[in-house]
């Protein structure tokens, strides 16, 4: 089971995208944040700075913060968010 479900693109979630530097998943529920680090490096070959997650909805959101080498617009980009 893959540990990222799919890219949260709520406007709330692209606006942070583009002046926070901050990319937001639905991740598996028993994801820790350790993982879904990982996971996001492996996949995009990017540099994160911090996780946090939430429960919401019966489902957890992490919010990726990448660091300001690794620019989240390239992210979303890849996933044809923006």
């Amino acid at each position: 089971m893959s540990i990222l479900i799919q890219p949260l693109t709520t406007e709330k979630a692209i606006r942070a995208i583009e002046a926070e530097n901050k990319i937001a998943f639905v991740v598996a529920r028993d994801a820790t944040k350790a993982e879904i680090s990982k996971e996001i490096v492996k996949k995009f070959k990017v540099k994160v700075l911090s996780v946090n997650s939430l429960i919401r909805n019966n489902k957890k959101i992490a919010v990726i913060t990448l660091r300001p080498e690794t620019p989240a617009i390239d992210v979303a980009t890849k996933l044809g968010m923006i």
